[in-house]
C-alpha cells in the first residue's frame, strides 16, 4: 500500500477561454482570471499603474517584500491601494463591473511590509464576482482611480454603473 503514488488534487487553475472546449469534463468549474485587472496606486505620489504581476503576488510593489500581518510592526510603511478591477461586455459594450481596493503598505528600505492576504483575496473574489467596495478608500485615492479608469477607456468608464462613478467621485 505504501508503494502507491499519491493522488494528486486539484489546485487553483488559471484559464484562458474555454479550456474544456465544452466537453464538461475535467477543469469545469475553475476560475477564469481573464478579466480583471490589479490596479496599484501610490497614494503619496499620486500615481495609478497596472501591474500584473500582483496576480501572484510579484507586483514590482511587492517584489523582495516579507508582509507582514501587523501594521504597528512596518512603522514606516509606504501605503498603496491594491484594486481590482473586473471587467465585462454587453450588448451596449464593455465595462468595468467589479472595483474592489485592498490596503496595504511597503517599508522598501526594511524589506518589509502590511498585507492582509484573505483580505486581498477576498476582495479579488468579490470584483470578479461584480461588487463594487471601495467605501475603506480615502477620497484623494477614490478619485485617482476615477480618473485613472476613465483615461484608460472612457467607452468603459460611461458605459460602467452609476453606482461605481458615485463610489469614487462622489
Amino acid at each position: 500500500m505504501s508503494d502507491q503514488p499519491k493522488k494528486k488534487s486539484l489546485g487553483f487553475n488559471i484559464l484562458k477561454n474555454d479550456s474544456t472546449s465544452g466537453h464538461g469534463g475535467f477543469g469545469v468549474g475553475a476560475i477564469s482570471l481573464e478579466n480583471i485587472s490589479p490596479v496599484f496606486i501610490d497614494i503619496q505620489e499620486n500615481d495609478v499603474f497596472v501591474d500584473i504581476g500582483a496576480m501572484h503576488a510579484r507586483s514590482s510593489v511587492e517584489k523582495g517584500i516579507k508582509f507582514l500581518t501587523n501594521e504597528d510592526e512596518v512603522p514606516n510603511g509606504k501605503p498603496y491601494w491594491l484594486v481590482w478591477v473586473a471587467t465585462e461586455r454587453t450588448e451596449n459594450g464593455p465595462y468595468y463591473a467589479g472595483v474592489t481596493g485592498c490596503y496595504m503598505t511597503v517599508d522598501r528600505e526594511a524589506r518589509r511590509g502590511y498585507k492582509l492576504l484573505p483580505d486581498h483575496v477576498n476582495k479579488m473574489d468579490r470584483a470578479m464576482k461584480r461588487k463594487i467596495i471601495v467605501e475603506q478608500m480615502d477620497e484623494k485615492s477614490r478619485k485617482l482611480l476615477a480618473n485613472f479608469l476613465k483615461s484608460h477607456n472612457e467607452e468603459m468608464w460611461n458605459n460602467s454603473s452609476e453606482q461605481l462613478k458615485t463610489e469614487l467621485l462622489g
